[in-house]
């Protein structure tokens, strides 16, 4: 790609591409922008928290090629046809389409409270239904697909490149068999457009009445918003075969160019039953684990997943973003309830460095402004060389295709650095305005960094406020004035015991230079 004015500025991102199987530097078809389309979910049950990955990385990609100067347009599809619905609805005596709405919200306010606030179109199968017939007009002109009873095939034979992204042969893939196999000239040609059953939800088409198949929804509604080619395709590591296999064939078939230039695919869920150090060693950073055996194990509505709502009455949404990010995304993510109380906790540090922040130079952490990568670049040499050096190694780890665990990792280290500068100063007995300009250049750092990941861009709300909060406050003045007593008479048990029940009851004692501070848990 020539170098323009819309790119010489542009950083190096490498990202890695299942079909390519390495890393490649990020060169797009259209220069200084993205084009990004992932998979979104079949709306036929609530949203689980397998539903919530994806759309949690591939926010934060999105996050970080904006700040680092791209224009990105991000969609994320809404299968609302398929048998799955058509099923539930008439168990639950509905209409396909009442249920699809219903899922729908339900799946929009989860991302909401996850933070996924950077979808620029989310377009839904019922509202393509012309596109796709048209898409499979074009593919049986070209002799790639065929009509059979009402039922129109991809015949997989006419694409010499079938099986390029998952390396198998045609003879290796399973086709859909059942009921249809008769109808089929091969065994793995697939369904584009499938035939109504009586009392179905049907659209008419050349065909007869009948509605999509799965694959070709995806291949037509990302042509019609991004083109014949686009930049990246995401989903998850289970979507490699059958769906992205497929929507490679169809795509490419019809208009012989590539889909996508890189297919970046996620791990998946796995349940935990022990939680790993959050802030330690970064986790999964290489990827490693295979398809089968994550997609043999991951958390599923046919494993019985909760619906995420249920999971967001326990936990704090943000510490669960803060947990999918821990991992690299291509690593499998252990999940469960030890591994979201260590997330919680973990938090716990960012956040008492910002009141602590807050406390010593009466600006809040939140209404600092968050810069992009140029302007970080201006201003980081002012922070120190500590934080300039944290600073380069994060954005070197998004960089290498976008690995948060080594950038969520390189946070708690500023954290030690941020505070050390605070003691060693000696802040808490006297804080000089010298000392004050250089912690808040430090957090107009950190604020930069925290905000590419979509984590901490909005205060915490209080979880009680008014008459409530000042008879907390005065009982919490009385219970610390008793602890220092205790501790000056050497009664240390009963300044232990005191401790260690408001940490039991969600409270956190900081002990400082000027007194004892307090904070709740998140």
């Amino acid at each position: 790609m020539a170098t323009t004015e819309a790119t010489k500025a542009l950083p190096k991102i490498e990202v890695y591409s299942t079909l390519s199987r390495k890393k490649q530097a990020l060169e797009t078809v259209r220069p200084g922008e993205v084009g990004m389309y992932l998979c979104g979910p079949t709306v036929y049950k609530p949203s689980h928290i397998g539903h919530m990955v994806g759309p949690v990385i591939f926010d934060t990609v999105k996050r970080y090629l904006v700040y680092s100067g791209w224009k990105v347009t991000w969609v994320v599809n809404v299968t609302d046809v398929d048998d799955k619905i058509i099923v539930e609805s008439a168990a639950r005596g509905t209409t396909m389409q009442k249920l699809a709405e219903e899922m729908t919200r339900d799946y929009l306010d989860n991302l909401a409270a996850l933070g996924v606030t950077t979808i620029d179109q989310m377009p839904k199968a019922t509202e393509h239904i012309g596109t796709i017939i048209t898409f499979i007009e074009g593919l049986i002109a070209k002799g790639c697909a065929y009509a059979s009873d009402g039922d129109v095939y991809f015949d997989v034979t006419r694409d010499a490149d079938y099986g390029k992204l998952t390396n198998r042969s045609v003879d290796c893939m399973q086709g859909e068999g059942g009921s249809t196999a008769e109808r089929k000239r091969s065994s793995a040609d697939f369904a584009l457009w499938k035939k109504a059953k009586p009392g179905e939800p049907s659209w008419e088409s050349p065909w007869g009445p009948g509605r999509p198949g799965w694959h070709i929804e995806c291949s037509a509604m990302s042509r019609a918003i991004l083109g014949e080619h686009f930049d990246i395709h995401g989903g998850g590591l289970d979507l490699i075969f059958p769906h992205h296999e497929n929507e490679i064939a169809q795509s490419e078939s019809l208009h012989d160019k590539p889909m996508a230039t890189y297919w970046m695919h996620n791990g998946l869920m796995q349940a935990s039953g022990a939680s790993g150090k959050v802030g330690g060693r970064p986790r999964g950073s290489d990827g490693g684990e295979d398809v089968a055996s994550q997609t043999a194990t991951k958390i599923s509505k046919s494993t019985g997943a909760e619906p995420f709502k249920n999971l967001l009455a326990r936990h704090r949404a943000e510490a669960i973003r803060f947990l999918l990010l821990s991992t690299h995304y291509r690593s499998p993510i252990a999940f469960g309830e030890e591994p979201l109380g260590e997330s919680a906790r973990a938090m716990e540090a960012f956040e008492r460095l910002f009141q602590r922040f807050e406390r010593l130079t009466g600006t809040s952490f939140y209404a600092l402004e968050p810069r992009n990568r140029h302007a970080g670049d201006a201003a980081v040499v002012a922070a120190g060389p500590d934080v300039t050096a944290l600073r380069q190694k994060f954005l070197e780890a998004m960089d290498d295709d976008f690995n948060t665990a080594i950038a969520m990792a390189t946070l708690f280290d500023f954290v030690r650095v941020a505070n050390k500068f605070i003691d060693t100063q000696g802040m808490e007995k006297q804080s000089t305005t010298a000392d004050q300009a250089s912690l808040r250049v430090m957090m107009e750092v950190f604020r930069e960094l925290t905000g590419v990941l979509g984590l901490f861009l909005v205060e915490p709300k209080a979880k009680s406020s008014g008459a409530d909060d000042d008879l907390v406050g005065k009982l919490m003045e009385l219970v610390i004035e008793i602890r220092a007593n205790a501790r000056k008479a050497k009664d240390f048990a009963t300044a232990d015991l005191v401790r260690t029940k408001l940490t039991a009851a969600g409270v956190v004692l900081e002990d400082r230079p000027d007194g004892t501070g307090w904070s709740r848990k998140s």
